[in-house]
């Protein structure tokens, strides 16, 4: 057993607005050799999600926040290197929430190893086959409640929670209507994902009115990725018992002081509107059955996915503040 010095990429002070390089810094850390029911991982892959923003305040909008001057974490898929863990050795692939780091010790228990249908697509299961692509399965199936013929409407669609409950949806015999911020990611997908009508916000004027063209019929569940104008958009367009899964807000994660919300929310009422914000790690009794179908579909070419994939833990900071200039495309991930 051996010694080895990691990499990890630390916050310096917290942000207040839009995070920058100067809040972090790369810092060289001695590890010690993994202790009995510990194992050493090389990471190959880490996510970086828009919910990290939350995390860098002093309370975590969704989760426990960051420490300072101590390495983030999130979603890595590694390799172990070392281990005194049992039921784990060496050469095994492991999903863990040791992202932020090249190498780290931890807990054997924390560790999910993994048997992917395809050893070249090992990125699937930070996006389609992870955390995003378990929140579109959770956030449609348990809380949208599609039926087949009705409207979805979705924000951020092509990003990896939205495009894949689009892609989902479709298969569930809904008709499919999203929102992206340009043009290619719009012909993405209605190219590639069979989505019905695709809204770029940017260009289209007055977002009510361009979904209530797209959507002649109203919407009956809408998937929440943005807030903002399009939860106002929605809400106006929305038939009555529709239900909205509420997962995340992107629009307000960088703002340093609360913003005017939507001003038609008495319409929940009158239209008796369902809406359920949710944490997905809050229901890992639908994990199983997320993993056998949507690897299911992913090795048939029935869910389609779109990767933005920046080289290097130099340039893991870049590739978090790009979530929120919409500079990716798909799932961001960074690859070591």
């Amino acid at each position: 057993m051996t010694n080895h010095i990691a990499k990890q990429i630390h916050m310096l002070r917290r942000p207040e607005g839009t995070p920058s390089q100067e809040h972090f810094a790369i810092v060289d850390v001695d590890l010690p050799a993994p202790a009995e029911g510990q194992v050493l991982v090389r990471n190959h892959y880490m996510s970086v999600d828009p919910y990290m923003r939350g995390r860098m305040r002093a309370q975590g909008v969704y989760a426990e926040p960051y420490a300072l001057n101590k390495a983030m974490w999130g979603g890595a898929v590694g390799e172990i290197v070392e281990s005194n863990a049992e039921g784990l050795k060496a050469g095994d692939t492991v999903l863990s929430g040791g992202a932020w780091q090249d190498k780290f010790v931890a807990d054997g228990s924390t560790m999910s190893k993994l048997t992917p249908f395809d050893k070249d697509k090992l990125s699937l299961y930070l996006g389609t086959l992870g955390m995003p692509g378990m929140t579109a399965y959770v956030g449609l199936f348990r809380f949208g409640e599609p039926k087949a013929g009705e409207t979805v409407f979705v924000s951020a669609a092509s990003g990896a929670v939205g495009a894949n409950v689009c892609q989902i949806a479709k298969r569930h015999g809904c008709r499919v209507i999203g929102s992206v911020g340009s043009n290619a990611k719009a012909q993405w997908l209605l190219d590639e994902c069979g989505v019905d009508e695709v809204i770029n916000y940017k260009t289209c004027g007055d977002l009510t009115k361009a979904l209530a063209e797209a959507a002649p019929d109203g919407v009956d569940v809408y998937f929440e990725n943005v807030g903002g104008e399009h939860l106002q958009a929605a809400i106006n367009v929305m038939n009555p018992y529709g239900r909205i899964a509420a997962c995340g807000m992107i629009s307000s994660y960088n703002q340093a002081q609360p913003i005017p919300g939507p001003n038609n929310l008495m319409l929940i009422v009158g239209k008796k509107i369902r809406i359920n914000g949710f944490i997905v790690f809050d229901h890992n009794d639908m994990r199983a059955q997320f993993l056998a179908d949507m690897e299911s579909w992913v090795s048939e070419g029935k869910i389609k996915t779109k990767e933005t994939i920046v080289e290097g833990l130099d340039n893991a900071v870049d590739a978090f503040l790009a979530l929120f200039t919409g500079d990716n495309f798909g799932k961001m991930i960074v690859k070591f």
